[in-house]
Order: structure tokens, then C-alpha cells, then sequence
């Protein structure tokens, strides 16, 4: 059926079109239902959109389409598009193979990738792709077709530099936000390191998130590529590059659903990190009570990363650190990126803990690139660090990005907690952590989240602060009191 596009002007996050009720009846199509739509030209051009139903402002041969169906087709008003009900993308039939426990090969998992990337499943399918990842698990050779499908559905980097590194944490611990201190450390000291980050899934916050809270962080790989080629560094958001799309879509539903499937984890960090050329890789992965994952599970994953890296013939060393409580004071972006500033200056302090991991991070990067000698790591991390030249760079890589370093001020709505009595912070559950500041707004509210005054092991005395909530508006600080109080997320 021909019909003449009426609106084109409103976007939608994924491919959709409106119709008439009598018009989609007509065509035999449902809300939700897929349709194909193609232009009425010697050259068409075609996409797949979901139909929803609109009667204001339509005729019945009118259609009106969403942004990025206008800009797949580059369709205009009055423009007459064909439409018609699509047949289920055959991908469905592989997503089905795989919640049967069928292994897929290598042509599967790519088409799979393809029409998640091309806009041809709907969330409903990608989010049963993403529960048989999680429900099933992925052979090693399913992941490493993952990860090729990833990058051949993106765009890629590469440098010339022969010291071109990056560093990823698996996250799920509170103000673990050693990435931008890692990354000033090592370029100040000419590592390259093309940092891309994705935004929090569970967490409190991602280093995009934290970043954010001074400077721009979407960019266009041309942009990315002169940031990095002027301060030896960037640290950017990986969804607006193009680079691994398709990850991009599946932890969209990742967020929805709350899981994280293990072969999605190794295939968007590896993919990711691929993509931007890195040659060295070093992953941190957390273990630990209320971690992500538990020490065994830890080892597994080593192996695993280690094992992908070889295949890919890039050097990956992977350091399973302590992740039975917080690191660093501030939890939530605005926070955490206070903690981080403390640290590069100098002439302040900042939480000695987030300083010492991020300096033995930093370390492992100098000597597996073999840019100091076996041993000697950490002692030029340090020396990046004290020097002023780590915040320095810091200072480069946030003005390359369009901002300024400045002052940063928490939520306007605070709770303080105080001790009742004397006492000891047996632990903190990083889980019931995360989901507090995630109550106060964390993380599109930049300036919510959590100020521990105290942290485990140390002594409280009657009256000490413990920890400090901060939101921007009142409800929001009302659930974190209410959600601080009914699941106790310190133990003292």
C-alpha cells in the first residue's frame, strides 16, 4: 500500500510508523506488529518499523514516520513510501535455536547482530536474544563470534603508536572510579589510550556519566580520532561513535531486564576495546561478598579474557582486586568526580584508597607495555601523579573535550547519618549501595548519590557522621532516607 508521509519530525529510539486505525486494518497490521517500509523508486530504499496507531492530524493514505525511519529512508514530507506487513526476520529462527541450548555458528550470530544493528528486531526479540544469553551461556566459540559480529557491524580505529592501551573494570562497586585518574597517569606519560566508556547499567555511575560532569562526551569518531591524536587520550562515550552499536542496543535491554550475561560482558568489552586499536588491555575485575562476581567466578572470567585475547593476537592481562566494599568516598557522578579531582591535585587530598588502586592500575599498563622496567610501575605512576603531570594532562584531555575544570557542588537535598553510639563499620553491601544512590537519582541526576564519611574497618564514635545522601529534590531524598532505613546497607 502507497502512502504519503504527513509527519516526519519526532524520534521515537527506534524505527516506528503511524497509521490510521481503518488504514492499519486495511493493511493488516497490529500495533507492534513490524512492517516494511521502502521507497517507490528504481533504487528503493527500505527499513523495518513498528506500527502504532495515530487518527489526529492522518488521512487515510497518510503515514507518519519517526526520525530515524526518515533518516533511513531520507524520506520527506509528502513522499509516498510502500508499506507493507514484513515477514519475521530470520533471525527470530536462530534467537529460537539458541533458547533450544542449540549452539549457532558463526553465519547466525551475524545475522543476529545485523538486525539488531539494522533496527529489524524489536526489544521484545532482542530481550529474548539477551535472556538466552544469560539463561544458556555461549560457547567460547559463540562469543568469539560475537565479538567478530560486533566489529563487523561498526566502524574501527587504529593508531600508529605501538603503545596504544586501554583499561575496563567489570564494574558493580560504588565509587570504583579509577578510570579518568589511570588514563591522565598514562598519557602524561605518552601511552596512547582511546578511552571509550559506556553509561551505568547498575551502578551508581559509568565513567561517561562522571566525566560528563565536566566536559562533553559524545563525539564523532573523526572528533575522537583528533582529541586523541592532540592529548594522547579521550574519554567518551562509545554510543554516540558507532563503533559496537549493536552492544549498545542490547545493554539498552540489559537495563530493562537488570542481567548481565557473561558472554555479552566479554564480548562488549573485548569488541570495544578492539575497535579503538588497543594493543594492550588491562581488565580489573572486583570480587567479593557483594560484588559482581565471586572470586571463582573471577578466576573464569580471567581465564576466559586472556584466552579471547590471544585469539585476537592483542595482549590482555586481567588483575582480580578487592571488591568487598567501596572505593573512594563519593558515590554518584558529580561525587565520585570531587574524589577523583582531590586525587590529581597536588596540593590536595583524596580518598588513599582510590589513589593506591588507581596508581597499581596504572603501573600494570607501564610495565606491560614495557614503556619502564618489571617492577617499576607504580613508581612512575606515582611519579605522574605527585609531579603535577597526571592532572596536567587531565586538564588537556577535559578542555580537548569542549570543558573546564570546576567547582563541583552535591544535590541540594541532603540526609546525614549520625552514630547513635561507638562503634565499628563492619561492612557496606556494594549492591544495596548501589541501589541507594540509584534511589536519589544517580545517574542522570549528576549531583545525586551517597558521601561516605566512614568506610569499613574504621572506628565510629557517638555523633560521628557515617554517610551523607544527596538529591536534587525532595521525593528523591525521601525514598533514599526510606530505602537507607529498611535495608541497612552498612553494617555497624
Amino acid at each position: 500500500m502507497e502512502l504519503k508521509v504527513r509527519i516526519s519530525d519526532w524520534e521515537a529510539g527506534i524505527p516506528v510508523v503511524m497509521l490510521r486505525k481503518k488504514t492499519a486494518e486495511k493493511l493488516g497490521v497490529h500495533p507492534k506488529q513490524r512492517v516494511l517500509v521502502h521507497t517507490v523508486s528504481q533504487k528503493p530504499r527500505q527499513t523495518y518499523a513498528i506500527v502504532d496507531l495515530f487518527e489526529r492530524a492522518l488521512d487515510y493514505d497518510e503515514i507518519a514516520i519517526s526520525s530515524e525511519v526518515r533518516d533511513s529512508l531520507r524520506a520527506k514530507i509528502g513522499q509516498k513510501l510502500e508499506v507493507a506487513l514484513a515477514s519475521p526476520p530470520k533471525s527470530i529462527e536462530y534467537i529460537k535455536e539458541k533458547l533450544g541450548r542449540k549452539e549457532l555458528t558463526e553465519e547466525k550470530i551475524k545475522l543476529i547482530i545485523q538486525d539488531i544493528v539494522a533496527n529489524n528486531l524489536s526489544e521484545a526479540e532482542i530481550s529474548l536474544f539477551v535472556s538466552a544469553m544469560y539463561d544458556i551461556g555461549m560457547t567460547f566459540k559463540e562469543t568469539i563470534y560475537l565479538i567478530k559480529a560486533m566489529l563487523a557491524a561498526g566502524e574501527t580505529l587504529s593508531f600508529r603508536s605501538k603503545y596504544v592501551a586501554d583499561k575496563h573494570c567489570i564494574g558493580g562497586i560504588p565509587g570504583n572510579r579509577t578510570t579518568p585518574l589511570v588514563v591522565a597517569i598514562c598519557a602524561s606519560q605518552g601511552m596512547i589510550m582511546p578511552k571509550t566508556s559506556s553509561r551505568a547499567i547498575t551502578s551508581a555511575a559509568g565513567t561517561a556519566d562522571t566525566v560528563e560532569t565536566l566536559a562533553r562526551v559524545d563525539f564523532s569518531i573523526k572528533e575522537l580520532r583528533k582529541i586523541v591524536e592532540k592529548t594522547n587520550a579521550c574519554m567518551v562515550w562509545g554510543g554516540g561513535l558507532g563503533m559496537v552499536s549493536a552492544d549498545d542496543k542490547i545493554i539498552a535491554i540489559e537495563k530493562d531486564l537488570k542481567i548481565d550475561p557473561e558472554a555479552q560482558l566479554l564480548a562488549s568489552i573485548m569488541a570495544k576495546k578492539l575497535a579503538v586499536g588497543s594493543k594492550y588491555i588491562l581488565i580489573d575485575i572486583p570480587c567479593g561478598k557483594s560484588a559482581k562476581v565471586s572470586r571463582w567466578e573471577a578466576l573464569r572470567l580471567r581465564y576466559k579474557f586472556e584466552r579471547i585475547g590471544r585469539y585476537f593476537g592483542v595482549k590482555v592481562k586481567v588483575v582480580i582486586t578487592n571488591g568487598t566494599s567501596p572505593i573512594g568516598r563519593g558515590i554518584g557522578p558529580v561525587l565520585e568526580m570531587i574524589d577523583i579531582l582531590k586525587i590529581l591535585d597536588p596540593e590536595r587530598r583524596g580518598p588513599k584508597d582510590l589513589e593506591d588502586k588507581s596508581i597499581f592500575l596504572a603501573g600494570e599498563l607501564f610495565e606491560m607495555t614495557n614503556m619502564c622496567k618489571r617492577g617499576k610501575g607504580k613508581v612512575l605512576a606515582r611519579y605522574a601523579l605527585e609531579s603535577g603531570k597526571a592532572f596536567a594532562k587531565f586538564k588537556e584531555i577535559i578542555h580537548a573535550q569542549g570543558g573546564e575544570i570546576k567547582p563541583l557542588q552535591p544535590g541540594k537535598q541532603s540526609y546525614t547519618l549520625i552514630a547513635r553510639s561507638n562503634s565499628t563499620i563492619k561492612s557496606i553491601n556494594n549492591k544495596k549501595l548501589n541501589f541507594l544512590a540509584r534511589a536519589l537519582g544517580c545517574p542522570l541526576d549528576k549531583a545525586a548519590g551517597i558521601y561516605l564519611h566512614r568506610t569499613v574497618g574504621e572506628k565510629i564514635t557517638k555523633g560521628d557522621k557515617i554517610l551523607t545522601l544527596y538529591a536534587e529534590s525532595k521525593p528523591r531524598i525521601k525514598d533514599g532516607i526510606a530505602f537507607l532505613e529498611r535495608e541497612k546497607p552498612l553494617e555497624f
